[in-house]
């Protein structure tokens, strides 16, 4: 398997994912209804954390579950666990070998409190600790940097957040968009060939900012880890709220902004402030999205399928951020399969 082979595997088993693995995260959903919690206590760590970002976002709008983010060092080095009353106690990781993820579970057990895992190997020490687990089934991930376990991890979530929602209608309409990602993705992947030419242009790019807002605050952040990771660029993500806050003051001609701008509630807020980076600042700005004001403000658009609800654009969008990111490896002349310094599973205490 190759980076670019795991990128275009995706819609495959995201289909699988959800015919495979409803019913039992439907069986796990009428378990922690007989838990009282009334808040998600969340442990993650590169990717699997821009997981828990959604996370953030869609238990917490769909749910109405506070999620929090938990520090692992207070529990793995400091030895000074908070109380976790009330918390239904959750790791998300890929490999589930991470001894600071572990021992967050770990605490959460010793605490009374039920406990959850998200991971891509069912006999992990995350899977063996938790009470209840979902198998994200992405099948082993040969490329150090992680495209297939990242939107396997966020269909688990949504498809968790389905199952958690109490009203039987809105339950059965979610479902049927879970259902239609994999068609989207595939669309999304027939833009290779454009995006492989649109790297090109930015071959000699040593920084830039990632934009995103809402839902897609993940997917800022998941972007900028994938150009990090591959093409070495110092790439920053920002909710164009905080962007705002002082480090729009980095801006100047021809600075590269990457943006995803899906339609929803959050794109006349970004399409605000692009409007104002591209008329004032001048910059270069490459922009994702499904709206046609989008793309034809954007130096570089990348065209999103239409009719896609927004908490389930983050499954999607990433994908021509992937693609980019490979192609621009490329250009760049680096190894896609072999970045520097990275290893596939990493440990931290």
């Amino acid at each position: 398997m190759t980076l670019k082979s795991e990128i275009f595997e995706q819609p495959s088993i995201l289909n699988h994912l959800v015919v495979d693995q409803m019913k039992h995260i439907q069986g796990i959903a009428r378990e922690l209804g007989k838990h009282e919690f009334q808040y998600v206590f969340l442990a993650a760590r590169g990717t699997s954390d821009n997981a828990g970002v959604y996370t953030e976002y869609l238990w917490g709008a769909f749910n109405r579950i506070p999620v929090m983010l938990a520090t692992p060092s207070l529990f793995s080095i400091y030895k000074q666990p908070p109380l976790l009353n009330g918390a239904l106690v959750m790791g998300i990781s890929q490999s589930g070998q991470s001894p600071d993820i572990v021992s967050v579970l770990e605490e959460g057990k010793r605490q009374g409190r039920p406990t959850l895992a998200i991971t891509n190997d069912p006999a992990s020490p995350l899977a063996k600790t938790a009470d209840f687990v979902i198998d994200i089934q992405a099948g082993q991930e040969t490329a150090v940097a992680a495209t297939k376990t990242y939107t396997t991890q966020l269909m688990a979530i949504a498809m968790l957040s389905t199952a958690l929602q109490a009203n039987a209608n809105k339950r059965k309409a979610q479902l049927e968009a879970l259902k239609a990602i994999p068609e989207w993705m595939e669309q999304t992947l027939m833009l290779d060939d454009q995006i492989e030419r649109v790297a090109q242009r930015y071959r000699y790019m040593q920084q830039c900012v990632v934009l995103g807002r809402g839902y897609n605050y993940a997917t800022a952040f998941e972007w900028s880890l994938k150009l990090k990771e591959l093409t070495y660029v110092a790439a920053e993500p920002y909710s164009p709220a905080d962007f705002q806050h002082g480090p729009i003051a980095i801006l100047e001609r021809g600075f590269p902004v990457l943006a995803v701008v899906p339609s929803g509630a959050v794109f006349e807020d970004i399409m605000n402030l692009l409007s104002y980076l591209q008329h004032e600042q001048k910059v270069e700005l490459l922009a994702i999205s499904d709206e046609a004001s989008a793309l034809e403000l954007a130096d570089v658009p990348i065209m999103l399928p239409t009719g896609i609800p927004e908490w389930l654009t983050p499954l999607v969008s990433i994908v021509p951020a992937q693609l980019f990111t490979y192609h621009l490896t490329l250009a760049k002349g680096y190894d896609t399969e072999v970045p520097r310094g990275l290893k596939k599973v990493t440990k931290t205490q």
